[in-house]
């Protein structure tokens, strides 16, 4: 009778653990793919600090260097396409953008990291910064357990990670909503200049730990003493960036309505257009090809946030669409 109360209260505590979205692909993930259409822009600059290949042991050297060598600074601007810089231990980067990411519906941008498999995962802090020097970190969860160290080739379960980027495997970013940062007279979040990534150190050792917003030792492979040591950074994407002015009038005139939406979507357009409808994780949920006498049914659709892209005699406009 102890033997089964004992293994029932082991198999509560794990699924409470369990708080957060599963990995990419699996239902319920916020994973979003490298080559969804959600992405209007990426990082256009860079800059680069390395971390050592070993923290714990500082002198250490892999491929001539006790430093992280593993990839170019430039590698990890434009799309994601899984050549990345590696930061090494604690190592960062801060990167910048052509036009400022801004707090919109949902999702604002996601940072993306090379794993090769669903659960061993490299993590990040990632921090903002609408000045280039007032940086504000979004709030972290790791569930992780700390008593035994996750070893350098070792696993961790992605629904154990919240807000730390690194969360899912190469080519699937972590997003993260800017409404997810408290209000600060020194941060405008619909400015948002840079981003900083700092590497994990993944060690439960004090000496070296990393803590997330809960005051819990983040747990994640440790030590990688490799050239590719750390955080893999292959890109940023930008899912809400500051309206830009167009001056195409015609590409200006068309419109989409209502919004918020409940069961039909109309499109203000005097010719006939083609609809394309993503959900926020870029799978296309509609495609249909109409004009201001039609109507789209969406009231299928789950509520939430989806894209919309309108393409009209080779240009395309895009629009955020609120399902009720």
């Amino acid at each position: 009778m102890i033997k089964t109360v004992l293994l029932f209260l082991c198999s509560s505590f794990i699924l409470q653990a369990q708080s957060y979205a599963p990995a990419a692909g699996e239902p319920g993930s916020t994973a979003i793919s490298a080559d969804s259409p959600v992405f209007v822009a990426w990082a256009t600059g860079i800059e680069v600090q390395r971390g050592h290949v070993d923290i714990s042991n500082p002198t250490f050297e892999h491929e001539g260097s006790n430093y992280a060598t593993y990839g170019t600074a430039e590698d990890a601007l434009g799309p994601a396409t899984n050549s990345v810089v590696s930061l090494g231990d604690a190592g960062e980067a801060t990167l910048t953008f052509e036009t400022p990411i801004t707090d919109g519906d949902g999702f604002d941008f996601a940072v993306f990291e090379n794993s090769f498999s669903a659960t061993f995962l490299e993590l990040a802090f990632v921090e903002v910064s609408s000045d280039g020097v007032n940086y504000f970190r979004f709030p972290s969860h790791s569930e992780t357990q700390t008593e035994t160290q996750v070893g350098g080739f070792g696993t961790i379960d992605p629904t154990y990670i919240n807000n730390l980027a690194g969360k899912y495997k190469g080519l699937f970013g972590t997003p993260f909503n800017l409404s997810d940062l408290e209000e600060d007279a020194l941060l405008n979040k619909n400015n948002i200049t840079h981003i900083k990534i700092i590497d994990v150190v993944g060690s439960i050792d004090p000496a070296y730990a990393r803590y997330d917003s809960f005051g819990n030792a983040i747990n994640d492979p440790f030590s990688t003493p490799f050239y590719s040591s750390g955080f893999d950074l292959d890109g940023i994407g930008v899912i809400n960036q500051q309206s830009l002015s167009i001056d195409n009038e015609e590409y200006l005139a068309i419109s989409i309505y209502p919004n918020p939406a409940s069961n039909e979507l109309h499109i203000n357009s005097t010719e006939k257009v083609d609809v394309s409808i993503y959900d926020i994780l870029g799978k296309l949920v509609i495609s249909e090809k109409v004009d201001s006498n039609n109507a789209i049914e969406i009231s299928e659709l789950k509520s939430g946030i989806y894209l919309v892209r309108i393409a009209l005699n080779g240009k395309i406009s895009q629009h955020r669409l609120i399902k009720n």
